[in-house]
């Protein structure tokens, strides 16, 4: 192709397209939103990452080809347009471009498999299969910026606080806590698993003698759900740090989320306006909730719930309705915590656990870990776990392992509550799950 690709490039984004640059030549490349023609006059929109801008073509006042370049294009087409901003009060920005040079860089086939102006709206599956052209709408890319502001962040925060970034495997020989929640691989002539979480690498790290680490990585359940809050592949933002607590670590995780928050609010105002959603900054730490008083909350409400027993969806619903906003809950029941969590010496069946909660939705689990080798093949015993197939891991604590703590953090849950989603999928760019595993 030869022309404006070739000889130029792109001067503007279309958000930066305004009324300083009155009488200016500007070239744009991007998507053929929509397109008006009204005879004498046609509107094209033409729409890139940051927004849309107006071409406004009047049929006897620009050139042939410009015209007849004009005519040919076809909506989500790529184009480059070199032309003169002129003030335009209706138009986007108050502006609209005069072309004086168009370029169609790559038609596009007709019909489109969907339509990304949301004219005609699609379900969720339809849009996942054709998931390309559903991010170019405005709300769907909006959500991905936010994500990757939450990320952004995120690393800042860690980074900032002394913490060291590190990379764990995802092909690993046995369970990390057990169960049968594993997919299962031929990794040559032997089986293994696809990591469901950093958890003992991560442990491992702190008998390396490098305190504070953490990690921002795939995690992979073999769980077979179909609810609008699991997939089988999410992003796992993981830390561990020595010489703390569940308390010290709760309050690192009350500060990074409180940070984000921050961030969200002021970095993407535009996409929360175009999601039409907003975000409260907390005044103060979250509140927090132990888990006998759950257990009251819960069954104040009309669900049935024994001590000892995990939240079911019920549950969840029940002290969500409750508690509003981020809070911890706290002193969980050591049965049902994995066996590396550390119980509460003067009441072992309690244990120094917690999740970090947003209404009925759990976005973070963390706790107190055991650093203590005979205790930790002790509790991987009563789960019914066999200690040597955890030996390279054991073997970190038989030489000079130091108290530690830490939490994992659902990156697209915690991008659910910053984006006001409900459904999990609408989240991550190509979701993962029992029935979904393209494109």
């Amino acid at each position: 192709m030869q022309g404006l690709l070739n000889e130029w490039r792109r001067t503007h984004y279309t958000k930066n397209v305004n009324v300083d640059l009155k009488d200016e030549e500007i070239i744009i490349m991007g998507w053929v939103h929509e397109i008006r023609d009204l005879g004498g006059i046609i509107f094209v929109l033409i729409r890139d990452r940051e927004g849309m801008v107006q071409v406004t073509v009047p049929a006897k006042h620009v050139a042939p080809e410009v015209l007849e370049a004009i005519r040919k294009l076809r909506k989500e087409s790529v184009v480059a347009i070199r032309g003169i901003v002129q003030e335009a009060g209706k138009a986007p920005n108050g502006v609209e471009i005069l072309p004086e040079e168009v370029e169609i860089l790559n038609p596009a086939n007709q019909p489109l498999p969907m339509d990304p102006t949301e004219k005609v709206r699609a379900e969720i599956d339809t849009r996942l299969d054709s998931r390309f052209i559903d991010i170019r709408k405005a709300s769907v890319s909006s959500i991905f910026k936010i994500k990757s502001q939450l990320l952004h962040t995120v690393r800042d925060f860690f980074y900032e606080n002394g913490f060291i970034e590190i990379n764990t495997p995802k092909l690993v020989a046995s369970a990390t806590e057990g169960g049968t929640e594993l997919f299962p691989i031929t990794y040559f002539e032997r089986e293994a698993f696809l990591g469901q979480s950093p958890q003992l690498y991560k442990q491992i790290m702190m008998s390396s003698g490098m305190d504070k680490v953490f990690e921002i990585a795939q995690i992979f359940r073999a769980e077979e759900h179909d609810t609008l809050r699991h997939l089988n592949e999410a992003i796992s933002i993981d830390m561990e740090a020595s010489f703390m607590d569940d308390k010290d670590v709760m309050k690192i995780l009350n500060n990074m989320i409180t940070q984000v928050l921050i961030d969200t609010k002021e970095k993407c105002n535009n996409e929360l306006t175009i999601l039409e959603h907003d975000i409260t900054i907390p005044d103060g730490p979250f509140p927090v909730v132990n888990y006998d008083d759950a257990v009251d909350i819960i069954n104040s409400k009309g669900v049935e719930m024994e001590w000892g027993d995990d939240l079911s969806r019920a549950a969840e619903k029940a002290l969500g309705d409750t508690m509003d906003g981020f809070y911890f809950l706290t002193e969980w029941p050591s049965e049902i915590k994995p066996f590396y969590v550390m119980p509460n010496k003067e009441d072992p069946t309690k244990s120094h656990a917690f999740d970090l909660m947003y209404k009925d939705l759990e976005i973070s689990s963390g706790a107190t870990r055991i650093h203590q080798y005979d205790l930790l093949v002790e509790k991987i015993t009563e789960k019914g776990l066999n200690p040597d197939a955890f030996g390279s891991y054991l073997k970190a604590f038989e030489y000079g392992m130091p108290p530690h703590a830490g939490w994992g953090v659902g990156a697209d849950r915690l991008t659910m509550v910053l984006t006001g989603s409900n459904n999990i999928r609408e989240t991550v760019l190509f979701p993962r799950d029992r029935h979904r595993l393209t494109p």
